[in-house]
């Protein structure tokens, strides 16, 4: 069995190509992935649309129906910093679906990979920083819930703080936060995860590495949890837009791979999603996310999982 990764056309809906979020990112990763041979486009996992009631375990109601209506109020369009359109809605919910379905193959393979996700800025009842509603949060709440798990830990690499994910969880006893971020970025006023990890501006590949083995060698043997839930955000990398650390792509694949391997080697299922990314040049962009990908590809047949 080959590497389950989830994907949909609906990723890259119709966008202005001068907007600041490369909307187009999720199509050209799907493009790289095929292209360097990791997958082919019939071997992609589609997912269905997430029902509004899973959505709702994380997200008011009448929040979610005016965003799917285009009603949101001229506050909320400008915190979340992208345009309304009927494709962007079915975009976003088909995404939190993909995130599901990220989960469930991760549970039943050991590991599984978005080819999107990650949407931690998003709050109960508003949007924020390109983010509507919070697969992270949405996915804990799901898996807990329904009794597939009893303790989920999410690994947050992107370079900014999962504020959405550490407040939508800030009451959920089994829903464990951990955030490495950029300790001077968005968001400025930062919330309070189980677990924040701020690190200095410009830190490099070795600072980094260290940081990631030395959580997780204390937290998962200290939490014990039953799914990792890793957000493996590109724009810590030294030629972000957004960034401001220091990685390079061998640092993001030791990372990666570091992640993977500290979960597995605990027998603990990883469910992997892109978080952010940002640059001009989307090709760069796309072949930095599928780091992601072609890493769980590496631990995956290293570890024997194709034959399991």
């Amino acid at each position: 069995m080959s590497l389950p990764l989830i994907y949909h056309d609906d990723y890259s809906p119709p966008f202005p190509d001068d907007h600041r979020f490369p909307m187009d990112k999720f199509r050209l990763l799907r493009d790289h992935l095929v292209d360097s041979g990791i997958t082919d486009d019939a071997q992609l996992l589609r997912p269905p649309l997430c029902p509004p009631d899973i959505l709702a375990l994380a997200h008011d109601r009448a929040y979610i129906e005016r965003f799917m209506s285009g009603t949101l109020s001229r506050e909320d369009q400008r915190r979340l910093g992208l345009p309304w359109s009927e494709a962007l809605a079915r975009r976003t919910v088909r995404a939190v679906g993909g995130s599901l379905l990220t989960a469930q193959h991760a549970l039943q393979h050991g590991l599984a990979c978005h080819l999107a996700g990650g949407t931690h800025h998003a709050h109960y009842d508003y949007p924020a920083g390109f983010c509507i509603f919070n697969d992270l949060a949405i996915i804990s709440q799901y898996l807990l819930g329904s009794g597939r798990v009893g303790k989920v830990l999410i690994f947050d690499c992107d370079v900014h703080q999962g504020d959405g994910t550490a407040r939508l969880l800030a009451d959920t006893e089994d829903a464990i936060t951990v955030s490495l971020h950029c300790e001077k970025n968005f968001p400025a006023r930062k919330a309070q995860s189980d677990w924040d990890i701020p690190l200095p501006m410009g830190m490099g590949d070795a600072e980094y590495l260290q940081v990631v083995d030395e959580t997780l060698n204390y937290l998962l043997p200290f939490y014990k949890p039953d799914i990792v839930l890793y957000d493996a955000g590109v724009d810590v990398h030294k030629d972000d837009a957004l960034g401001y650390l220091n990685l390079t792509d061998q640092g993001l694949a030791a990372r990666d791979e570091a992640v993977l391997n500290h979960c597995l080697g605990r027998d603990i299922p990883v469910m992997g999603v892109i978080g952010g990314g940002y640059s001009k040049d989307r090709q760069a962009l796309a072949r930095r996310h599928g780091i992601l990908h072609h890493s769980a590809q590496k631990v995956w047949v290293k570890r024997g999982l194709s034959t399991m």
